[in-house]
């Protein structure tokens, strides 16, 4: 599973590395622009033959919400949900979720 994090949102690039630390574990890479400009900070999961997530208005304070994502999402067949509300407030968050 990868979990890539906009690099056009924080052109900096703290926030990658925000999220490398409280994600250690998980290969945390940046990206250019994923055209979630509206709802910045974006930060997207993939894993090969699961469905992909798109995540935006992401913070800080999501990290506990996004290591429990991951969680489940690693754990997951195919990466979807039978109820949303497991993904806690991320469900609020979610921009898309791009078929595998």
């Amino acid at each position: 599973m990868k979990v890539f994090v906009c690099a056009t949102c924080t052109p900096d690039g703290n926030f990658v590395d925000v999220l490398r630390q409280g994600m250690r574990g998980y290969h945390v890479e940046s990206i250019d622009c994923m055209s979630g400009c509206t709802r910045a900070q974006t930060v997207a999961f993939r894993s090969p033959g699961k469905v992909a997530y798109l995540f935006g208005d992401v913070t800080e304070a999501d990290l506990p919400e996004l290591r429990n994502f991951a969680r489940l999402y690693q754990a997951s067949d195919d990466g979807t949900f039978a109820d949303a509300r497991v993904l806690g407030d991320l469900r609020t968050k979610a921009i898309a979720r791009i078929p595998g």
